[in-house]
């Protein structure tokens, strides 16, 4: 047996391995995201208690951990995890994307329908677009940077200065869409993945996927909803 031949007999394994392993972190990555999503939603619904609330919520965010850590310690590292979850996330499909295309570099002959097709597309683009987001979305609400109240304002003025500004909520409502379009079919492809494939539980999975994401989303969009109309100033 020649080195070559050795070599092509352990790559099907170490490449199983490899896909393994990226599975693994999206799947890992992708749930510290949503745990955050649902903590993230229902901390932003503390506007609809005033001002005073939402502020105090805030200031519990940054100085959670103290006297024994630093001001702001946790919410940083929430952060950062946030931030190298998402990372890794779009790694870990966009290497597991690379793979599948190599290993079939023909296209197969029937398509995928086009609703999967799309949804497709979009875990692609839309995971990039959310990244992106996410540091927007820190420049402007959490630091101010980017925000029209500046750095010297509230948390809450600064929530109700960014959505009174249509670009930006144009720009978070799409990108709360997209999130959903993800969400939804990251359940659905995470059966996939564990081999769900009878036909009645791919349906009620993908009745959940649908309902859970869009519970989700409406959690969010009800906020600068509430500051367009008038609900929240």
């Amino acid at each position: 047996m020649t080195v070559t031949d050795s070599v092509r007999r352990r790559t099907p394994k170490a490449a199983k391995t490899n896909s393994v392993f990226k599975k693994v972190v999206m799947a890992v990555s992708g749930i510290l995201m949503l745990l955050f999503l649902i903590a993230h939603m229902i901390g932003n619904l503390h506007v609809f208690q005033g001002a005073e609330s939402f502020n105090d919520y805030s200031q519990w965010l940054r100085s959670f951990g103290e006297p024994a850590l630093p001001p702001r310690t946790l919410l940083t590292a929430i952060e950062v995890g946030l931030l190298v979850s998402v990372v890794a996330h779009m790694w870990a499909a966009i290497s597991l994307w690379r793979q599948a295309k190599r290993a079939r570099p023909q296209a197969y002959v029937t398509k995928k329908s086009v609703v999967q097709s799309y949804a497709s597309r979009t875990m692609r683009w839309g995971g990039v677009i959310i990244g992106l987001f996410i540091v927007y979305h820190i420049l402007d609400l959490t630091f101010g940077v980017a925000n029209p109240d500046g750095t010297d304002s509230t948390p809450y003025d600064r929530l109700v200065a960014s959505f009174q500004n249509p670009i930006a909520t144009t720009v978070y409502v799409v990108t709360l869409i997209l999130l959903g379009m993800h969400l939804r079919h990251g359940v659905w492809s995470a059966t996939q993945t564990l081999g769900q494939s009878n036909r009645r539980r791919e349906r009620t999975v993908n009745a959940f996927a649908v309902a859970f994401a869009t519970l989700l989303i409406a959690g969010y969009l009800v906020v600068p909803a509430a500051v367009v109309f008038g609900l929240v100033d």
